[in-house]
Formats: C-alpha cells, sequence, structure tokens
C-alpha cells in the first residue's frame, strides 16, 4: 500500500465555471469562462486574475480552444478569464470587442468579493486578434473613448501585458488601395471597419499609436513566431522597437520557426509566460 500526505490547501487544483454572464447592456448576453483556483474553506486569501482572450479575426473566439493550456495558470495560482466579445459576424464592428473585454474587467473588480479576486492585480493574455486587445488593455486604461455605462466607477486598467502575434499596425498590414484585396480579407476588413474601409477605424485600434515617450507603461511581453504567415513578424519587431524607445518594460520572445498557433506553443513557452506573471504578482518569490 502505498500513503501520501493529503492535500489540505487543494494546491494547484482548479474549478471550472463557464458561462459567467459579464454584460446584457448592448442587448447580447456576453459571457466569460473562469477558471478559479480552489482554496481551503478558511483561506481568505484573493487570487491575481488573467483576462485571456482568443484569437477570432475579430469573428466568434472558440474560447475552449485554449483551456487545456491555461488550465496551467489556474494550477499556478491565478483565476483565469477567457472573455467572449460582441464580432463582425454579428455586425458589431470596432471597438466593440474592446469595449467589452473592458467591461469584462470591470465587472471582475465590481465582483471581486464573489470571485476571491486580488483586483490589483488584473493581467491582460491574447493571441492574434487577442494579442492585438491585450495590447490595446494595457495602453488604453480608463480610455474614455472605449468605455460603457456598466460598472463605470470600477477602472479597465490592467497591470501588465503578454501578446502572442497580435496585429500592432492594421494600417501597415492592409495595402493603401482596399482594392487590391482579395474579396474574403476585403469583406472582413469592411465589417470590421462598420461598413467600408476605413484607415481611422484601422490605426484607432492598432497598439503602436498608443505608444508615445512622456507616458508610463505596464510591462509587456511579447512573443512571435518567425515563420507567422498570417501576421508579419515585422509587427511585433516594431512594436517592441517603439515600446523601448519610449521606455517600456517589454521582453520578446521569438519562437523558431513557428507559424500562427500550432507548433507555436510548446510547454516551455507557456512556463516562461507564468514566470512573467509569476514576476509581477511575486507568487512563488
Amino acid at each position: 500500500m502505498l500513503t501520501i500526505s493529503n492535500n489540505p490547501t487543494r494546491k494547484g487544483l482548479s474549478v471550472f465555471r463557464p458561462n459567467v454572464i459579464y454584460s446584457t447592456a448592448s442587448g447580447v448576453e456576453l459571457t466569460m469562462d473562469m477558471l478559479i483556483p480552489q482554496r481551503a474553506d478558511t483561506d481568505p486569501s484573493r487570487n491575481p486574475v488573467i483576462v485571456f482572450i482568443q484569437g477570432s479575426a475579430w469573428h466568434f473566439p472558440d474560447t475552449t480552444y485554449e483551456i487545456p493550456q491555461l488550465a496551467r495558470f489556474s494550477a499556478a495560482g491565478y483565476t483565469v478569464a477567457t472573455v467572449r466579445h460582441r464580432n463582425i459576424d454579428d455586425g458589431y464592428p470596432a471597438p466593440a470587442f474592446l469595449q467589452d473585454v473592458k467591461t469584462a474587467i470591470r465587472f471582475l473588480r465590481a465582483h471581486a468579493d464573489q470571485f476571491q479576486i486580488d483586483d490589483k492585480q488584473i493581467y491582460s493574455f491574447g493571441t492574434s486578434s487577442g494579442g492585438n486587445t491585450s495590447l490595446l488593455l494595457g495602453l488604453t486604461g480608463d480610455d474614455s473613448r472605449f468605455k460603457t455605462s456598466e460598472y463605470a466607477e470600477y477602472s479597465d486598467s490592467v497591470c501588465a501585458v503578454i501578446d502572442c502575434f497580435g496585429p500592432t499596425d492594421l494600417t501597415a498590414m492592409m495595402p493603401q488601395d482596399p482594392a487590391l484585396l482579395d474579396p474574403e480579407t476585403s469583406n472582413m476588413i469592411n465589417a470590421f471597419c462598420g461598413g467600408t474601409y476605413n484607415p481611422k477605424i484601422l490605426q484607432l485600434v492598432s497598439p503602436i499609436f498608443y505608444v508615445e515617450k512622456g507616458k508610463n507603461y505596464v510591462p509587456f511581453l511579447i512573443a512571435h513566431g518567425n515563420a507567422d504567415p498570417l501576421v508579419p513578424f515585422s509587427q511585433s519587431e516594431q512594436m517592441v522597437k517603439r515600446l523601448e524607445e519610449c521606455g517600456a518594460d517589454v521582453s520578446f520572445i521569438c519562437v523558431d520557426h513557428a507559424e500562427h498557433e500550432g507548433s507555436f506553443w510548446s510547454l516551455p513557452l507557456l512556463d516562461l509566460f507564468i514566470e512573467f506573471f509569476n514576476r509581477q504578482s511575486k507568487l512563488h518569490l
């Protein structure tokens, strides 16, 4: 017979709470799925939070895609909220996606007691279009242009950012002549802009245009595969350079030979991401 110790603190265990409603104001019921670290019933401590935004090209995000990987972050002591947002397929152009994720952050702060979260330690993490969103969250905290009426008394700022292969300058990714776009991409960009191609909308949600000297910045970690066929590696290179020029704390990980998603992911990379968040939250240090 093998005898092992019990786990009175329940360390490393999590609870999955799907479809937590965070917004109904727009007439659309918006939800998040939450991974919440378990704890002893008498443990009053609060968890830092990672708000995760799954890449979707601003379509409807498949929030189940990264749940198995995100469970590693919850096992490490983080509450993880993977957020669904309004999307261009249903007729909601930019910046609806950003407004929604900011509403989700304010919802979490408003319900900090219910979920036993530390509202002073909320971080963002996203991939592709979600990486773009994550960067914007770190650069536009409490920006009135993106704030809705729900939980308006709470902040939607975040304390650190991970971006994986997110577009950083949409104006540079699009040709000067929209007629040069293939029909599928043209339709997507038109829907994203609200019906017709609009470079001002593309600039509004391009993170690189928010990086200026003289501002204070949260820490950033940017990761990108150098064989990405969808979002050019140069997009992240330019963003990192701009952040460095403006005095930001930014780390850059190149995943060699990695494309978009797929082979980009590995356990060592996830461990680096957890270490980054641990440095910010002082967990396990």
